[in-house]
């Protein structure tokens, strides 16, 4: 009888991996690599982020796969060949966006709490030590002084850090940061949150929508969510060849500053390596 992975602990967060896209705007590198397998400092991104989490104790991952994902498949199962794994296809990734993908994963997820990332999102692991530390049960990783334009999700909170606004439409001049596309949702908003995303999928006006609109729903509807703050860590979403090689600068250095005894560390170090961040 085959041997059945181990299942995860009631209290630990499963992982959603949303990894469909095509990445179209740093073509050719995603001609016939997806954007997840690019190579940042050396290291796959998808790489980089399940060790990230298997770090982080967080063991069960679910990922959405679509433009190419035989080549996603098999990297992870080459790579990780033990890990627990449920991979998602989005067979319609051409015509839906991370909504879609996010619901696919949710309903595949058995109601259980999830951390989820956007595939093309290089982080430290202090970013994921600080989300999950965070005592709220819904969360966005944000980072407040990053330079925002019309592509960023940004977003709008109140003193209490409570979100009131998160979207690519919020007004620049209301913004108060970027959600860098890591979330921490507990078992019950998860629920609320498929139910919003089925009702917004039936709708063909929503089939292209972000998640973050299913939020923006939810928080009309009274449904908690904080902001955890990463401004002070290293992280870059990468959507073009600038953010490409912005990533590579910023971990090829961390990696050679892990390297070095710590007296060595220089304040223009930490300098350089926030200004490849900032975009």
């Amino acid at each position: 009888m085959k041997k059945q992975p181990p299942k995860t602990a009631p209290n630990i967060p499963k992982v959603i991996i949303l990894a469909a896209g095509v990445g179209s705007r740093i073509r050719p590198l995603t001609n016939d690599c997806p954007k997840s397998l690019l190579k940042v400092a050396g290291t796959p991104i998808l790489e980089r982020m399940i060790t990230n989490c298997q770090a982080c104790g967080l063991t069960e991952f679910v990922i959405v796969l679509g433009y190419l994902e035989n080549k996603i498949r098999a990297f992870v199962q080459n790579r990780f060949p033990q890990l627990n794994v449920t991979f998602i296809v989005n067979d319609q990734y051409e015509t839906t966006n991370t909504g879609y993908s996010l619901m696919l994963a949710i309903n595949a997820n058995s109601g259980a709490g999830f951390i989820k990332f956007d595939a093309d999102v290089v982080f430290d692991q202090k970013v994921l030590q600080r989300l999950m530390a965070h005592n709220a049960e819904n969360t966005l990783c944000i980072d407040r002084i990053i330079k925002l334009e019309a592509e960023e999700v940004k977003v709008v909170f109140d003193m209490d850090q409570r979100v009131q606004q998160a979207s690519k439409t919020v007004d620049l001049k209301s913004a108060m940061g970027e959600s860098i596309g890591i979330e921490k949702i507990s078992a019950q908003t998860s629920m609320l949150l498929v139910a919003e995303l089925e009702t917004m999928m039936r709708e063909e006006a929503h089939r292209q929508d972000y998640y973050e609109a299913a939020y923006e729903r939810l928080i009309a509807h009274g449904v908690a969510f904080h902001i955890t703050d990463i401004t002070d860590l290293d992280w870059v979403e990468i959507d073009t060849h600038d953010d490409f090689e912005a990533a590579n600068s910023m971990f090829g250095k961390s990696a050679k500053r892990a390297m070095r005894p710590p007296s060595y560390l220089h304040l223009s170090d930490a300098g350089s390596i926030q200004s490849f961040r900032r975009k």
